[in-house]
């Protein structure tokens, strides 16, 4: 089982957020192999979700409140360590990700801008696609809501 947290930017040690920067780098730069300005200077004011197991960072979302990625209330950078992806911890982290944004922000609508290759992923968890595909750094990408 993964441990949990949910913290502010402030919150995180610089360990917490190395290792948060350094699993999305992993994931958006080296794997998928796209050059792309990660911090775009979001994380100042989102909630940083994370999971750790035997005491490595190996989830991580970004929980934001309605007007700062979207109207509504969003969830970004959903990340899962390539090394156990075969546990489907990515599931568990949209779980947790969509219970802290009612938690923290006490919204139930959820709007994603969704890598489309993950359209069934995020479908799996109520999101339904409501836009037309638009290329984001080259890679194919739909906005999704959960409503």
């Amino acid at each position: 089982m993964l441990k949990w947290s949910i913290k502010p930017f402030e919150a995180l040690s610089v360990h917490e957020l190395y290792d948060l920067l350094r699993l999305r780098s992993e994931i958006f730069v080296v794997e998928q192999n796209c050059v792309y300005l990660d911090l775009d200077g979001k994380d100042k004011v989102a909630l940083h979700l994370f999971g750790e197991f035997e005491g490595k960072i190996v989830a991580h979302a970004r929980l934001f409140k309605a007007g700062i990625s979207f109207d509504n209330a969003s969830i970004g950078r959903v990340t899962v360590d390539a090394n156990y992806r075969d546990r489907k911890w990515g599931h568990d982290l949209m779980r947790e990700a969509i219970a802290g944004v009612l938690l923290h922000f006490g919204e139930s609508q959820i709007t994603i801008g969704a890598q489309l290759y993950l359209k069934k992923f995020y479908e799996s968890h109520g999101f339904v696609q409501t836009s037309e595909m638009y290329l984001e750094d080259d890679i194919p990408h739909i906005e999704m809501k959960l409503e």
